[in-house]
């Protein structure tokens, strides 16, 4: 176990820099265990630490595992151009703590989104060299038939792909709807599928990252929480990777 002064155990969490912290427990703003603490150098456990700020109280995490449920209009960037970014919707310190999204989906798509500020699982989870299944459900212009389902399972061509694309698996949940699951993760991967397949994507959901679900998450959307080993473990291969 590691032991950190309070004023770095504040500012790890994303308040805000080192003096403001120092500030901040200076002026009894912090609580450790339901006792105000004002001695900045104080040390602590830092494992599942928990500490009270402005009345509401936290628990110490080296890094931070969030899913969120996407709402569209949203931009999966730090510095969105168009539309609000995504780390509007969680709480400002996690921006202070560089927490950014693992991949990206398209403004207007929704569903599940992972975000860490841990920067080898982002790099891990991102790797096209993982082939981590992910579901999307997607809503078309067209009605599916089963030769559209035939042509996305068999592969079809993209302008700029060296060869075809496949997915997974692929099935109809409804007349204009189908749920198709991919491991390539190109970029609008599932709309240019369904465009060279001869349909149209009206909307597009990811409800499945490898085993984790947003049914079992049980998320609405704009709603994020934190994720926990046994969440965690859902996102890895057996391989380990």
């Amino acid at each position: 176990m590691s032991k950190l002064s309070l004023d770095a155990i504040v500012q790890s969490q994303g308040f805000g820099s080192r003096k403001w912290c120092r500030k901040l427990i200076a002026d009894g703003e912090v609580s450790v265990g339901g006792v105000t603490i004002t001695d900045y150098r104080a040390k602590f456990e830092t494992a599942g630490l928990p500490f009270t700020l402005f009345g509401e109280t936290w628990e110490y995490r080296e890094h931070v595992y969030i899913a969120l449920n996407k709402p569209a209009d949203y931009e999966c960037s730090r510095k969105p151009s168009h539309h609000p970014g995504v780390l509007t919707l969680l709480p400002e310190q996690f921006a202070w703590r560089d927490v950014q999204p693992v991949g990206r989906l398209d403004h207007d798509t929704t569903g599940l989104l992972l975000l860490s500020d841990d920067g080898p699982f982002i790099h891990a989870q991102s790797s096209p060299k993982r082939h981590l299944p992910k579901v999307y459900v997607a809503t078309t212009q067209e009605p599916v038939t089963p030769e559209l389902v035939g042509l996305l399972l068999a592969g079809v061509q993209l302008h700029d792909e060296p060869a075809p694309l496949s997915a997974v698996s692929c099935r109809a949940i409804a007349e204009c709807q189908l749920e198709i699951v991919l491991e390539q993760g190109k970029y609008h991967q599932v709309k240019r599928m369904l465009a060279a397949a001869g349909n149209h994507c009206s909307a597009l959901r990811r409800s499945a990252i490898g085993g984790l679900t947003l049914e079992a998450l049980g998320l609405a959307e704009g709603e994020w929480c934190y994720l926990g080993e046994a969440q965690l473990a859902l996102l890895k291969l057996s391989e380990g990777l």
